[in-house]
């Protein structure tokens, strides 16, 4: 099972991904927006790109992008379906001159990620997928291979972490894990990667207390979804995206799931 508009979403995440490439590592200006987060030439570039696109595929489905973001909820809280886009996810990754950053699209139905599209421009590399069919990772040749998280630990347990966003609450957790698992391994990647290295089995938990916005996640949620993994909020519950009067979202965890501990991990986000 899969979604008719997927293969279509994939083509345009990679012509986005071509629209960037131009702008990296080329002492891009950098400008900054009202929240004090970064923009450049090549977050505008995806986001005429993807906007353009989608409207194409299917003009009843509204676009919600980080780029032009600036919608009354009044507007959003009649919507039912819409995609949800970051241009450019990893910024500051991209001006640094990394190549862990992203381009991002969800499509969400109900509050729910139906599924997710992560491109990697600087590889070509393709992460897909939703909860009803499954996650896979395309190469820039074609070559796909089905991802499935893994149940148990290989090792050590591996933690994603944030190379640039943590918080105190957010290393209580980790010593707690310490606690718990012994030695943690710690991965750190930087934009919506974290979630997809859970996705693949690289890792075994991404917990986020820190703040992330709603774009910052779906289409990476689909992929984790669609592997076999789940995101929940501090409280157990999934997350998820109705339209709100803020974009941000709470604190989360990502795992597999079904795992033994996945009690102890929300106890520890919650001390």
């Amino acid at each position: 099972m899969s979604h008719p508009y997927l293969t279509r979403v994939i083509d345009l995440v990679r012509d986005a991904g071509q629209a960037i490439l131009p702008y990296w590592r080329n002492d891009v200006r950098v400008h900054e927006k009202a929240d004090a987060s970064p923009v450049t030439a090549a977050d505008m570039a995806a986001h005429h790109v993807l906007v353009a696109g989608l409207q194409a595929l299917d003009a009843s489905i509204p676009v919600l992008s980080e780029e032009d973001c600036a919608l009354s909820l009044a507007k959003r809280a009649g919507w039912t379906r819409w995609w949800l886009v970051d241009p450019l996810d990893g910024t500051k990754e991209f001006i640094a001159g990394s190549e862990e950053f992203t381009v991002n699209v969800a499509l969400i139905e109900g509050g729910k990620v139906l599924f997710g599209v992560v491109g990697v421009p600087a590889n070509g590399r393709c992460y897909y997928g939703g909860g009803e069919f499954g996650a896979w990772r395309v190469e820039a040749d074609g070559a796909a291979q089905p991802m499935r998280v893994r149940p148990e630990p290989i090792e050590s347990f591996t933690v994603v972490a944030s190379r640039r966003h943590s918080s105190p609450a957010q290393e209580q957790l980790l010593d707690g894990l310490r606690q718990r698992f012994g030695n943690l391994s710690l991965a750190n990647v930087g934009s919506s990667l974290k979630f997809c290295l859970l996705a693949e089995g690289a890792a075994d938990c991404y917990p986020r207390l820190a703040p992330t916005s709603q774009w910052d996640t779906a289409a990476a949620q689909g992929v984790l979804e669609g592997a076999g993994g789940e995101v929940l909020d501090v409280s157990g519950a999934p997350l998820t995206y109705e339209a709100r009067e803020s974009y941000l979202n709470p604190s989360f965890l990502a795992l597999p799931r079904g795992v033994a501990w996945r009690g102890e991990l929300i106890e520890l986000a919650n001390r």
